[in-house]
């Protein structure tokens, strides 16, 4: 299924629904962060993905990263809850959700990097080089945050 997404855009449909989403930074031994090409949209972005019946928020963003890239973490922190109502994503079935997505920090534990059928392409990438690459400005807005949290000492699992 196709996903266009919009922000701040006077021309976007209206939303008809919302979906509790999570979404994942993941980062390697050299603070590489994963980022995937999604397939339905062609935009890179961090793994996640709706919530289920009976999942807590963090079970969400553990199925997601292993379905998504084949990896297993652990969520350690939110980085933040991401609620804009200017940022609405239409899929090709007539849905149209508003965001609200939490971010959570995670640590891999296990698994191998694989690409799945929401993902083209699997790549860590130096916090640098992000803003190469073609991504959603909501997205890019929860890796600076990340960075910014980052650099600025925080760490909330140390407190």
């Amino acid at each position: 299924m196709a996903r266009k997404d919009y922000y701040d855009d006077p021309g976007a449909p209206a939303p008809n629904s919302i979906v509790a989403a999570a979404s994942a930074i993941v980062t390697n031994e050299k603070g590489e962060i994963l980022l995937h090409r999604r397939t339905d949209n062609d935009l890179w972005a961090l793994p996640g993905g709706g919530m289920e019946f009976g999942e807590s928020i963090a079970d969400t963003v553990v199925r997601e990263v292993h379905e998504e890239t084949g990896l297993h973490v652990t969520p350690k922190y939110v980085i933040a809850v991401y609620s804009d109502p200017k940022h609405v994503f239409a899929y090709t079935d007539g849905e149209v959700r508003q965001e609200f997505s939490v971010c959570v920090a995670c640590e891999i534990i296990g698994g191998d990097l694989k690409i799945s059928s929401e993902s083209q392409e699997l790549s860590f990438v130096d916090p640098s080089d992000v803003g190469n690459l073609r991504m959603h400005p909501r997205i890019h807005a929860r890796i600076v945050d990340y960075l910014q949290d980052v650099r600025g000492g925080l760490n909330p699992t140390s407190t």
